[in-house]
This record gives C-alpha cells, sequence and structure tokens, in this order.
C-alpha cells in the first residue's frame, strides 16, 4: 500500500528521461530523442518511433551544439557516432515540418480555421484550445485576438506565408485550433520548437 502514492505520481507525471548535457531530469515530451543508426549515424527522432536505446536532449539549440562539441553523443552511446553537419538547424526544420504537418491534419478534421472572422468565431463559442499569430504580422492585430481570449495558449514561432501553405493562401496571419489530441500535440511539438526559434 506505500507504494500507491509513487504510482500515482508516475501516472500524472508520465516517463521522464535525463538530458545528457544539463543532467535535468524531465517528461519524455519535453526532451529531444536521438537514435543512432547501425551505421553509427545520429538521427533526431521528435516523435519517438525509432528503434534502440533514445539518447535525450533537452530541447534546446544551445544544448544540442553543446552536446556536439563536446561529443556527449558518442559518450552515451558509448560508441563512435557521426552527427551530421548543422544539427540544430536541421532540428528546427525538421520540429516546423512536424508542427505545420499536424496543423494540416487539424484543418482537415475541421478543428483548425485562419482569418480573423472565423478565429473570432471561434473564440466567442468557446472552441479555442490554441492560437496561432504570424510572427513577422503587425503585433496590435494578434494582440487583438489574445485578449479575446485569456487563457488559451498562443504560438507566434511561424511567418504568415509558412501558415499560409497549411490553409492554401499566401499568408495567414490568425489561426486557432479546437480542443483534441491534435491541439495537443501541437502545443507538446511547438514547445519543442521554441527552443530553436523563440
Amino acid at each position: 500500500m506505500a507504494e500507491s502514492p509513487d504510482l500515482e505520481e508516475e501516472e500524472e507525471v508520465g516517463p521522464e528521461r535525463r538530458c545528457i548535457v544539463t543532467g535535468q531530469v524531465r517528461p519524455k515530451a519535453e526532451l529531444l530523442r536521438f537514435a543512432v543508426a547501425p551505421d553509427g549515424t545520429l538521427f533526431p527522432d521528435p516523435g519517438h518511433e525509432l528503434p534502440g536505446r533514445g539518447i535525450w536532449l533537452s530541447a534546446s539549440r544551445d544544448v544540442v551544439n553543446t552536446a556536439v562539441s563536446k561529443r556527449s553523443f558518442a559518450r552515451a552511446a558509448r560508441r563512435q557516432v557521426a552527427v551530421p553537419e548543422g544539427l540544430a538547424d536541421r532540428i528546427e526544420v525538421l520540429l516546423a515540418r512536424r508542427c505545420l504537418d499536424i496543423l494540416g491534419l487539424a484543418r482537415r478534421a475541421g478543428q483548425a480555421v485562419c482569418g480573423f472572422e472565423k478565429v473570432c468565431a471561434e473564440i466567442k463559442s468557446r472552441r479555442a484550445a490554441l492560437l496561432l499569430g504570424a510572427r513577422d504580422a503587425a503585433r496590435d492585430g494578434r494582440a487583438k485576438v489574445q485578449a479575446m481570449a485569456p487563457g488559451v495558449p498562443v504560438i507566434e514561432l511561424f511567418d504568415g506565408a509558412e501558415l499560409g501553405t497549411v490553409f492554401g493562401r499566401d499568408a495567414a496571419v490568425h489561426v486557432c485550433v479546437s480542443p483534441g489530441r491534435l491541439a495537443q500535440r501541437l502545443k507538446d511539438d511547438a514547445a519543442l520548437l521554441a527552443g530553436f526559434r523563440g
């Protein structure tokens, strides 16, 4: 019976891993996973899908660059590791693509809309779980939308053109995602991306 509180706490927090650079222990969803292929090549694995023992890092450009310069991947893997050139930049591109792909899934599922009027309507109907604002758009316009939805998480990591590609237009400034698994996945992946684009 004495063990049950620990079990309950573990279920709430979820599995945790240690960053090989900072030593911090955090939930897996807040860390970047890497896998080493049989030929020794290092691969980022943000979806936690590749086989083998994972190597975990805090989601930060500085931490990744430190891991590369100090050969932390080889030490963690206990073998020679071939680290791709420009690893931090590759991770940024990969995470941005993942986020936009998730947003595209949400759009096709009818769980994401863009445009000032549509986003405002979703907010008024209390169907906004997540807001995205184009980081290259006017700050006052983004602030107006955000003020209508206090407490709703906001992501400002993408340019209008990047958001626009998801919705088949040249640019999108305001985007809203409805509650559900896709909104949570997008929020989690965007938190990782913030360490590279923030």
